[in-house]
C-alpha cells in the first residue's frame, strides 16, 4: 500500500511541486485569494497533478498557518549513511553533515532544516526515536525538507563513528565547549553535532566527538534558541570556506 503524506501551507506545497517528491493532489480554500496561489495552479496544470477547492472545514485538522492550501503526497526519498558519499560528489564540495542529538521541537528542527539547506549543508542526521516529525516539520523548514537529505538512525553515536573512518572531524557544539567557534580551522570535512536546547549534549555524545565549541555568551541569559545557534556556527564555517575559495582564486594570486 502506497504511503500518503500531507503538507500544508504556501512555500512547503510550492517546493514538493517543483521537487522531486509525488504530489497526488493539491487543495486549495474556496474563496480565499488566489493570487499567491497562481504559481501553484501553474505547477499544477504542467505537471498534470489534480487541484481541488475545497471549504474550509477541510482544513480543520492542520495546524494553523495552513494558509489555505494542502497537499497529498507520497514520502520523500529515504537515505542512510552510506548515501553520503554519493550525495557530497554530487554536490563536489568538502563534506559538511549537521547531526541533530535530541532535538524535539518540530519547529525548531524545521527553522535548523531550512537553514542547513540554504547554508549549503550536505544532510542532516538525526536519531529515530529522539527527533521531531510531522507536517509542522516540512512547514517550517519553508520548503527545505524537499531539497535536502533528512536521514534517520538508530544510534546518533555509530553515526558520529561512521563519519569519523570516513575521514570527517566531529564537532560538538556545547555550552562549555574547549574553545570559541572561530578558533578552529572547519574549512575541512566536518560534522557539527547540536544538543537538545534543556540539556544539550549526552554525555556519550559529547565524548564521541573529536572537538567541542562553543558560542561565547556575554549576557545573562544562559543560552541560544539551537536554531539559533545552528545558524551561527553553519554561517561560519560557510564563511571560512568561502574565505578559503578566496585566496586560491586567480585574482588574489601574486
Amino acid at each position: 500500500m502506497r504511503e500518503v503524506n500531507w503538507l500544508h501551507g504556501l512555500n512547503p506545497v510550492k517546493e514538493a511541486l517543483r521537487g522531486k517528491r509525488k504530489v497526488l493532489e493539491v487543495y486549495l480554500q474556496r474563496g480565499k485569494s488566489e493570487g499567491s496561489k497562481r504559481e501553484v495552479l501553474s505547477l499544477c496544470a504542467s505537471l498534470g497533478i489534480k487541484t481541488s477547492y475545497v471549504d474550509r472545514s477541510f482544513f480543520s485538522s492542520f495546524p494553523k498557518g495552513h494558509q489555505g492550501i494542502a497537499a497529498r503526497t507520497g514520502s520523500l526519498r529515504s537515505y542512510s549513511l552510506h548515501d553520503l558519499e554519493e550525495i557530497t560528489t554530487e554536490r563536489g564540495a568538502s563534506p559538511l553533515y549537521l547531526l541533530l542529538d535530541g532535538i524535539v521541537d518540530p519547529r525548531n528542527l524545521g527553522a535548523i532544516i531550512r537553514t542547513a539547506e540554504a547554508a549549503g549543508i550536505h544532510a542532516v542526521i538525526t536519531e529515530k526515536r529522539r527527533t521531531a516529525t510531522g507536517e509542522t516539520v516540512a512547514k517550517t523548514s519553508a520548503g527545505a525538507l524537499e531539497y535536502l537529505p533528512l536521514i534517520r538512525v538508530p544510534n546518533i553515536k555509530h553515526a558520529i563513528k561512521f563519519m569519523k573512518e570516513e575521514g570527517v572531524t566531529v564537532f560538538g557544539a556545547e555550552a562549555d565547549g574547549e574553545r570559541d567557534y572561530w578558533s578552529f580551522d572547519l574549512r575541512g570535512p566536518v560534522a557539527l553535532v547540536l544538543g537538545s536546547e534543556g540539556k544539550g549534549l549526552r554525555e556519550t555524545v559529547r565524548k564521541a566527538c573529536d572537538y567541542t565549541l562553543r558560542i561565547p555568551l556575554l549576557g545573562r541569559v544562559g543560552s541560544l534558541n539551537v536554531a539559533v545557534a545552528a545558524g551561527v556556527l553553519v554561517y561560519e564555517i560557510l564563511r571560512q570556506r568561502r574565505g578559503k575559495e578566496a585566496e586560491s582564486s586567480p585574482s588574489n594570486q601574486g
